[in-house]
């Protein structure tokens, strides 16, 4: 029997979760991003994307790109996870085999869907697009093919708001044109390898000998890109088992023998472990960083926060304090960092900047870029908190018994402006008060949703 393997996708998730619940913003360019000096892009709308803006692109200028008609929003992680929680709570009523890759995707794979046609396919997507829709006001684009691979790609054609199938006859036709880089599990270093060998398509790669590919990548890794190029993917869809740990190291081809070089490969690591910790929607008490050498001893020293945190700098800070350099160790051949203690709930600290605290590391002085990653993730880019002005932070939640719920659009010489709105009100007008106003309050952001009956059940 003929299997079909879905993949949904939430459209520019954490962008329309803005858009969702603060209706102002609908129609214009939103960038949910850092803004402090070293901020990033954690997502940017289908608007802003026009003007070339991007995720993992620094803050200003992704700004500068958008222009002035756009709004750049600060991250709230308790929303993204509460609107996640009931999509796939609407997708679970539907199908009861689900594999939940990251906050706003997953694979699927419905019983009622076997030996079904394309035209059935497309259909029971678009009732399923209908249903999130309704129940959630959220957008999302689904691609079916028969494996992972094909409705990964699929859903990735399907953007924005849609449905692209790939049946079994045309698979190959549509696979093999595309860039080798939209192969699942090609990440920098596995295309460098394959451009150096002249191979830019996902045919090229397909027409080698298996021979021809051990050569160009070697191992078993290289073997499954050639196979799922080629057009073999039985991978199964199953739900995964909560990670109890998220880790990246990395193996360099020459030894680190220089302080700089160690700091710029712990900077790597810790910075990819965050991606992967923010993708997965929890914080970490643990931080553990490990070392090997060029003798292949082993060291893994590890440290434990009275709380757990997603913040990027303290983590970093964190696992600086954990390394050891080669003047100590010898030279070094891996760097790696990982989190555990892995928990939901985040703790805001009254002094954060007290666990920031480290010397800055020098400048890398080695190709540290060449080495090789043991995990290959697409970029979720690292949440930075937005300095408080004033007493009031842009963007942040706020309720005034008179008014409402709102947020805050800018503050300065004693007022603050706030636009009181909500996904249920529609939007909402702007209305200017004094900073001190003893009855403006910091609210939680998750009521923006307006979902009380939902939550609460």
């Amino acid at each position: 029997m003929a299997r079909w393997v879905l993949h949904i996708d939430m459209d520019a998730f954490f962008a329309s979760c803005e858009q969702l619940t603060r209706p102002t913003l609908k129609g214009r360019p939103v960038l949910v991003a850092g803004v402090s000096g070293r901020g990033v892009v954690a997502g940017a709308s289908y608007e802003a994307r026009a003007f070339g803006a991007r995720s993992a692109m620094p803050t200003q200028r992704a700004a500068r790109l958008i222009g002035p008609r756009g709004v750049i929003v600060a991250p709230r992680k308790a929303v993204y996870a509460v609107a996640s929680k009931r999509v796939f709570e609407v997708v679970a009523r539907h199908v009861d085999v689900v594999e939940q890759l990251s906050i706003d995707e997953a694979f699927l794979e419905p019983h009622e869907l076997v030996d079904a046609t394309a035209t059935e396919v497309t259909a029971w997507s678009n009732n399923l697009r209908a249903a999130i829709a309704e129940e959630t006001g959220l957008p999302s684009s689904i691609g079916a093919g028969s494996g992972k691979q094909y409705a990964k790609i699929g859903s990735g054609l399907a953007k924005p708001d849609g449905v692209f199938v790939i049946p079994r006859d045309e698979q190959v036709g549509i696979l093999h044109p595309l860039p080798v880089g939209e192969l699942w599990g090609v990440g920098p270093v596995t295309k460098a390898k394959l451009s150096a060998a002249g191979i830019e398509t996902i045919g090229d790669l397909a027409g080698l000998s298996e021979r021809e590919v051990d050569i160009a990548l070697g191992g078993a890794v290289g073997r499954q890109l050639w196979r799922l190029a080629r057009g073999v993917d039985d991978r199964v869809v199953a739900p995964r088992a909560e990670a109890k740990q998220i880790s990246s190291e990395h193996t360099y081809p020459q030894d680190l023998v220089t302080p700089g070089d160690v700091d710029a490969a712990l900077r790597r690591a810790a910075e990819e472990s965050h991606r992967r910790l923010v993708k997965n929607g929890r914080g970490a008490r643990t931080v553990s960083v490990k070392l090997r050498m060029a003798d292949f001893r082993v060291e893994s020293r590890a440290t434990t926060l009275p709380y757990a945190t997603d913040d990027a700098e303290t983590l970093l800070a964190t696992a600086f304090k954990l390394i050891r350099y080669p003047s100590q160790v010898g030279p070094i051949r891996l760097v790696g960092v990982s989190f555990s203690g892995l928990e939901e709930t985040l703790q805001d600290v009254l002094f954060p900047e007290l666990d920031q605290q480290v010397s800055k590391p020098g400048a890398a002085l080695g190709d540290y870029e060449a080495g090789v990653s043991d995990h290959t993730e697409t970029s979720d880019v690292s949440v930075i908190r937005p300095p408080l002005a004033q007493g009031w932070r842009a963007t942040e939640d706020v309720f005034h018994p008179s008014h409402g719920h709102g947020w805050v659009q800018g503050t300065g010489h004693g007022r603050v402006t706030v636009r009181f709105e909500t996904r249920a009100t529609g939007p909402g007008r702007s209305v200017n008060l004094r900073a001190d106003d003893p009855e403006l309050k910091r609210a939680d952001p998750v009521d923006s949703l307006a979902w009380n009956d939902w939550v609460a059940r």
